[in-house]
Order: C-alpha cells, then structure tokens, then sequence
C-alpha cells in the first residue's frame, strides 16, 4: 500500500459535527463552573481539544496496517502503563488511576488503552481471514481485553473497565459469532455474576443499585440520581436558569453529568439536538466502515464505534435514571483531558482507514 494519501479523502463533515459537540461541551464547563473552584475548566478543555485535533490530523497519517503489524508490542507498552499506575499512580478518593505528569497535569492511562485494545481485536480477528469463530477465539479475544480489563479493576476503576467489553463483544460479532455460542456465553455470564458481585467494593455496590431506587438514600448513594433527575426535569422544553447546575446541587456537572447540566439550561430541544449530533456523528462513522480498503479497517472503525456508542447509551442513561451511576464521561463533552485525547486519537485512526479507501 502506497504511503501517500490525500486530506481531499478526509472525512471533514465527521469532524464539523464533532466539534460541534464539543463546543456545546466547552460552553456547557464554562457554564456550569463559572462561580465555583473549577472557573477556567473551559480554558483547559479547549487546550485539550486543540491538543486532540494535532494528534487526530498525526494519527491519520500514520499507515494504520504498518501499525496493525507492530500493535503486540504497543500492547505490552500498554500493560506496563497500567502497572506503573499500580506502583507509581497518584492515589484519589481511594482509587489509583492517574500519573502526575509535569506541569501538574495527570495522565490516565486506562483511557489510552482503549485505542489499543481496538487495534490489537481487530488485528486478531482481521487475522483470523473469515474463518469459522471458535471456542479457542473466545479465550484469546477474552484474553486480549480481559488482561488490562481486570488490571482496571483493581485500581478501581469500574467504570473505565466496563468500557473495554463493547470492543471485545464487537470483534465477536463481526468475526461470525453464532448464536448458540452467544447464548453459551450469556449463561456463563450470568452464573458468574454472583462472584462479581461479591468482588465489588461497597461504594461500588451502592451506585450500582441505588439507580433502581434512589429515594431509598436520599442523602447518599441515591443523591447524585436524584439531583440529576431534577436537573432534567427542571429544564423543560426550552429550558431555564439552570438553578440545580448553579447553586451546586447538582454533582460535578462538567464531567460525568453534564448532559443532565446541558438538559437543564437547554431543555428537552437542546438535549435531543445533542443526542442527534452524536446519533451523525455515529452514522458517519458507520458508513466509514462500511467503505475501509480491508477487513482490518472495518474492525477498527467499528471498534470506535462500539466504545462511542457505549459512552453514550451509559452516561445518558446513567443521567435520566435508567443506568447506574459508574463515572462513565460523555464523549468530547465532558471535562477531561485523557477522555478528549483519546476521543480524537480514535477518530483519526478512523479518518486514517478512510483515507487510505483509494490507496493502492
């Protein structure tokens, strides 16, 4: 495959609508934080995204097959990320999940990972040439995503790791994944829940279930599903003053909740115009698979879609009381610079498969 390609095969209309959803997502920090400690949140995340869009435009024009061929070696380096989290992290209500990098900022390494848990899925079942899917494909997909899954969980980070399992069940699905082994699988799954349950931390216990009931602990683990509730609620068709957002009922709103921040302010029309933004965004991303030079590139592509896709479903979900509460962030809205990094390092993995549609 020849190593020139052309920004004409650029998908410039995907990133119009991103970064459409991450201006709302700029607009919305500087809203919800500008009377409080985080004032200036705004400033950073458009540092981020700035920093984003290099590296996007950087990943495009890397061979994506030449790092397909290398990605076993990216994968020990990731390994070894999520080790020295372990030994070196910066530990933070209990959990350890982030390096201190210089200049104060911190470095979350689960986030990048994700990137190449996509790449190396999608090398082994590119590999695997449409082949029938055997049980032996199981245990080394499961193993590829449950290494740095499990090492997640130790920091704890539930939510992070819940993300790793999309890529893993699309690479299934997309290598010819019968039914009766799905429903084996699900089986197991649930019999094993049990002993997942007892593994949990309290904490984690608590967010998992009070979704279901939240009013049972106002005051604790039902507080943030509530206010959130009432955030969204309050915002109406066309949206208000934003009074739980403002006077601080309302947690963190620049990250895991500003979606219910957004609500607020914007009302059901801006809620819904946001959940279209991604709903394109999704789309445009679909399509670019459908049209990847070769198998490898499908994967990928999908495999970004199935993170995305996930991000969303939970963090809205998690919002309107349908989800449990698992810190889960919304994609390019929500404060954080390790989320917006890796958001853009994906999409330019994609733009990188799209460009290279014509290339011989």
């Amino acid at each position: 495959m020849s190593r020139y390609v052309s920004y004409r095969d650029f998908d410039w209309l995907l990133l119009i609508f991103v970064l459409m959803i991450c201006g709302l997502g700029v607009m919305e920090i500087h809203s919800a934080t500008e009377h409080t400690k985080f004032a200036g949140a705004h400033i950073k995340q458009l540092y981020w995204v700035g920093a984003g869009l290099a590296g996007m435009f950087l990943f495009s024009l890397l061979n994506y097959q030449a790092m397909l061929d290398k990605v076993h070696w990216v994968y020990i380096a990731a390994i070894a990320s999520l080790m020295s989290v372990m030994i070196f992290g910066q530990k933070y209500l209990g959990a350890r999940r982030w390096i201190k990098m210089p200049g104060g900022q911190h470095f979350q390494p689960s986030e990048w990972v994700k990137l190449i848990l996509i790449l190396a899925v999608a090398k082994y079942f590119a590999d695997m040439h449409q082949r029938e899917l055997t049980w032996t494909d199981f245990i080394k997909a499961g193993a590829i995503v449950g290494v740095p899954m499990l090492m997640v969980l130790a920091q704890p980070d539930l939510g992070t790791a819940l993300t790793y399992m999309p890529i893993a069940i699309m690479g299934l699905f997309l290598g010819g994944l019968r039914a009766k082994q799905a429903l084996i699988v699900l089986l197991l799954a649930g019999l094993m829940m049990p002993l997942a349950w007892h593994k949990l931390k309290p904490y984690q216990k608590d967010r998992l279930v009070s979704f279901v009931e939240p009013e049972a602990d106002k005051q604790g683990s039902g507080y943030q599903v509530i206010q959130s509730l009432i955030a969204v609620g309050s915002g109406g068709l066309w949206g208000g003053t934003g009074t739980q957002t403002h006077l601080s009922y309302l947690p963190v709103p620049q990250t895991d909740f500003i979606f219910a921040a957004f609500a607020e302010e914007h009302g059901f029309i801006g809620a819904l115009g946001v959940l279209l933004l991604y709903f394109i965004v999704l789309m445009r991303l679909t399509q670019n698979a459908q049209t990847a030079p070769d198998r490898a590139g499908t994967f990928v592509v999908m495999g970004v879609v199935a993170v995305l896709s996930f991000h969303v479903l939970v963090n809205v979900g998690m919002v309107v009381g349908f989800m449990p509460v698992t810190g889960i962030p919304l994609p390019l809205m929500s404060y954080g610079g390790s989320s917006v990094l890796f958001m853009f390092l994906a999409l330019g993995m994609v733009m990188n498969v799209r460009m290279r549609r014509f290339v011989n």
